[in-house]
């Protein structure tokens, strides 16, 4: 079943040129990802957003995910709250709207 992985970030005063260009340089070709999008939320916020043919390939990537983030962890600020510079989420597809 179709899944979906979203991760918000805020990144550090004048780094978001370098947040995006490290995701430019990303190896997108992971086993199960379909589609994958960054958006930007806010002044300094973004949130990514993937999708998966299954929870299967979200937790297979997770080890690609952690080593992709080890290349621009530096850009991110703290979101506060005990999260660290993420705050990921993933789930099947329940519904389907459109």
């Amino acid at each position: 079943m179709t899944a979906f992985n979203a991760v918000r970030f805020r990144v550090k005063p004048g780094r978001d040129k370098d947040f995006l260009e490290a995701h430019k340089k990303i190896d997108r070709n992971w086993r199960g990802l379909e589609h994958v999008n960054v958006i930007k939320t806010g002044d300094r916020t973004y949130c990514i957003i993937g999708q998966w043919t299954d929870m299967a390939a979200i937790a297979d990537a997770r080890p690609h995910m952690i080593a992709t983030l080890d290349t621009f962890r530096d850009t991110l600020e703290d979101l506060g709250g005990g999260l660290g510079v993420t705050d990921p989420v993933s789930g099947e597809v329940v519904l389907a709207l459109k």
